[in-house]
């Protein structure tokens, strides 16, 4: 349980922090990079920011991309 505990919390932080746009392009890119930058963090404590930056980038990815901006909006992109 105690080593797959960086695995939950970059898996709640990647879909917690996907979904910022209004496309679904957008909102995969946006949330693979929030999510990847939750899950290296996270990562960081058990000595593996790889992985999880790995993990936390594809769950937020595919979490921007399967979420309606309709549901979550966190506004528009930043480069726009």
């Amino acid at each position: 349980m105690i080593r797959s505990f960086p695995a939950i919390i970059a898996l709640a932080a990647g879909l917690g922090l996907a979904a910022c746009g209004t496309s679904p392009g957008e909102r995969a890119v946006s949330g693979g990079l929030l999510g990847a930058g939750a899950g290296a963090a996270v990562g960081s404590f058990s000595g593996n920011a790889g992985t999880g930056a790995l993990i936390g980038g594809a769950l937020g990815a595919v979490g921007g991309a399967a979420t309606s901006p309709n549901t979550v909006n966190l506004g528009d992109p930043a480069w726009r």
